[in-house]
């Protein structure tokens, strides 16, 4: 914690040339999650007027978006993050035929296995009912 504090005040990035697209992905989901609570406070704030409804989210936006900003600069983080992003651009991605067979393999064994659970569940039903028991 001490570390990030530190680091809260600093304007520079932590290197900048790495990890760049994992860094402005998640400033960009940590700043949706953000604005969307931020969002919902003025909804709340306003019975209170329109300054209070729109200034303190506002003054509260404007700290997330900083606080965010560094918090992708830490560089125990952003250490993190370049990982990720290289660990990413190691993976093999399916083509599109391939994500479509695999899809199909799924999709044709869940019916499958449900068609299979629903006939076990229709004889036993059957049975329990014709033994008296249900």
């Amino acid at each position: 914690m001490a570390e990030y504090l530190q680091e809260l005040f600093h304007v520079g990035i932590y290197k900048r040339s790495q990890g760049r697209v994992a860094r402005q992905v998640t400033f960009a989901t940590l700043v949706i999650v953000f604005g969307y609570g931020l969002w919902r406070l003025s909804d709340v704030l306003m019975d209170y007027g329109h300054l209070m409804q729109f200034a303190l989210p506002g003054v509260l936006l404007l700290l997330c978006l900083w606080v965010t900003y560094r918090l992708v600069n830490v560089p125990s983080f952003a250490d993190f993050l370049i990982a990720v992003e290289a660990e990413m651009n190691k993976v093999s991605w399916p083509t599109r035929q391939e994500l479509f067979r695999g899809s199909a393999v799924v999709l044709i064994t869940i019916i499958l296995l449900a068609a299979l659970l629903f006939a076990f569940d229709m004889f036993w039903n059957k049975l329990f009912t014709q033994m008296g028991i249900l």
